[in-house]
C-alpha cells in the first residue's frame, strides 16, 4: 500500500512538471507578441482555470464543488498567496524570459526543505544543508543577483524571480496542509484560483498603482478581438495550469512537500528545451553554471530523502 501511494505521488508530480513546463512559454508568447500587462494576464489565467473546472466538476463529480465553511478562511489566505505567486511569476517571465524565470522558481527547493523541517516535522540533515547552499548559490548566479548592474537594469525581474521561489514554497506547504484537512486536491484548486482571481481583479482596478496591473478598466480586455491572443490565453488556463497545479496538489497529498517539490523541479529542464526551440532563448555560461549548482542541490536533497522510508499519509 505504501509503495502504491508513493508511486501515485511520484507519477502525479512528474505529470505536474510536464504540464507546468509549458506555462512560461504561453506567458512569454502573450507578453512578447501582445505586450500584455502581467497582472492582467495572471487575472485572466485564474478566471479561465475556474471556468474550466466548474463544468468538469458538474459533469463528473458535483461533490468536489462543496467545501466545509470552516475551511473557507484558510482557502482564502491560500488564494491571496497564489495571487501573489501568479502575479510575480508573470512579471518574472516578462522580465527574465521563460527559461531563467522557471529556473529561479526552484530556489524554492531550499526554502521548502527548511520550512518543511521547521513547521511540518520533515527531516533536515547535513546533506540537505549542503544542498540548500548549492540551490541558493545557483539561483544567485542564474538571476544575476551578484551583479550590481543586474539590480540596476532589471531590478523588477531579479526581485520578482527571487520572490517566486518563496511563493512557491508557501504554495507547497499550504498544499500539504490542505491534505491534512481532508480537502480534495481538485476542490482546493478550484477555490484558491477563484479567490486568487478576485484578488488579482481588484489589483487591476488600482489604476496602475500595483506594478504590472491595468492602468484603466478597459485594459482588462487587452487582447481585444485577437483570435490568436484569446486562444493562447484559454489554452494557458485550461490545460497546463489546470493540469500542472492539479497534479501537483495530488502529489502533495501523497508525498512530503520537499519530495514533491524535488520531482516537479524537472520542470526547468523541459522549459529550457521548449524555450530554445520555440522562443530561441539560451542561457549564458554563468547561468548554466548556476543551473548546474541548483540541479546538484536538488539531487542532494533527493538523495537525503531516499535514505529514509517515504511516509504513509493517513486516509482522509
Amino acid at each position: 500500500m505504501a509503495m502504491s501511494r508513493s508511486a501515485q505521488g511520484f507519477s502525479a508530480a512528474l505529470a505536474s512538471a510536464v504540464f507546468l513546463s509549458t506555462t512560461s512559454i504561453f506567458i512569454r508568447h502573450l507578453v512578447m507578441n501582445f505586450d500584455m500587462p502581467p497582472l492582467v494576464l495572471a487575472c485572466w489565467r485564474n478566471i479561465i482555470v475556474v471556468a474550466t473546472l466548474v463544468p468538469l466538476m458538474l459533469l463528473f463529480d458535483r461533490g468536489l464543488l462543496r467545501v466545509d465553511k470552516v475551511h473557507i478562511p484558510f482557502l482564502a489566505i491560500f488564494g491571496v498567496m497564489l495571487a501573489g505567486f501568479n502575479g510575480l511569476w508573470a512579471i518574472s517571465v516578462a522580465q527574465n524570459g521563460a527559461a531563467v524565470a522557471t529556473v529561479m522558481v526552484y530556489c524554492s527547493v531550499a526554502y521548502t526543505a527548511i520550512l518543511g523541517w521547521k513547521f511540518m516535522g520533515e527531516s533536515l540533515g547535513a546533506l540537505k544543508f549542503t544542498a540548500i547552499a548549492l540551490c541558493l548559490g545557483g539561483c544567485a548566479l542564474i538571476s544575476g543577483a551578484l551583479s550590481a548592474s543586474a539590480w540596476q537594469s532589471n531590478l523588477a525581474g531579479v526581485i520578482a524571480g527571487l520572490l517566486t521561489g518563496l511563493c512557491y514554497t508557501a504554495y507547497s506547504l499550504m498544499g500539504r496542509m490542505t491534505s491534512t484537512r481532508g480537502i480534495s486536491p481538485w476542490t482546493t484548486l478550484l477555490y484558491i484560483f477563484a479567490f486568487a482571481g478576485v484578488f488579482l481583479f481588484l489589483a487591476n482596478l488600482t489604476g496602475g498603482w500595483v506594478p504590472g496591473s491595468a492602468t484603466t478598466p478597459g485594459d482588462m480586455f487587452w487582447l481585444g478581438s485577437s483570435v490568436e491572443g484569446w486562444t493562447v490565453m484559454i489554452l494557458l488556463g485550461a490545460i497546463p495550469t489546470v493540469g500542472g497545479y492539479g497534479f501537483y496538489n495530488v502529489s502533495l497529498s501523497l508525498l512530503d512537500a520537499s519530495v514533491a517539490n524535488i520531482i516537479v523541479s524537472l520542470e526547468p529542464l523541459f522549459t529550457a528545451v521548449f524555450a530554445f526551440f520555440l522562443l530561441g532563448e539560451t542561457l549564458t555560461p554563468v547561468q548554466l553554471l548556476g543551473s548546474a549548482l541548483l540541479l546538484s542541490g536538488m539531487a542532494a536533497i533527493k538523495l537525503g530523502d531516499l535514505r529514509r522510508p517515504l511516509p504513509v499519509p493517513q486516509e482522509a
